[in-house]
């Protein structure tokens, strides 16, 4: 497993995000290797899981390309370069179903 993906559901995991999804775009993107998708159940919870994945990927010497967790979002998004973490409110999830979106990719994963 890279280094970086493991270093971010590692962290999104003890930080208690819900139902995790690791999408593989290696084949399929020159762009992102993995997208990760968690829940959370409130806006505290999380920008902490966020700010936890940012602090852990900084210490371990990787790039923050770009990061939004304003405060009106109900998704938060951490660009790792290789890796982009989403963190959803849990009914933002629903709405938005990256996870649909690509069932594809995931069904062939």
């Amino acid at each position: 497993m890279d280094e970086l993906l493991k270093i971010v559901t590692e962290t999104m995991d003890n930080k208690q995000a819900d139902n995790l999804v690791v999408i593989d775009f290696r084949k399929h993107s020159p762009f992102v290797d993995y997208f990760v998708i968690g829940s959370a159940r409130n806006g505290r919870l999380a920008k902490a899981i966020i700010e936890a994945v940012e602090d852990e990927a900084v210490k371990h010497n990787y790039d923050v390309k770009n990061i939004d967790k304003g405060d009106d979002s109900k998704w938060l998004l951490l660009d790792l370069g290789s890796v982009v973490c989403h963190v959803f409110y849990d009914d933002e999830r629903t709405k938005y179903d990256l996870e649909g979106l690509w069932k594809d990719l995931i069904m062939s994963q």
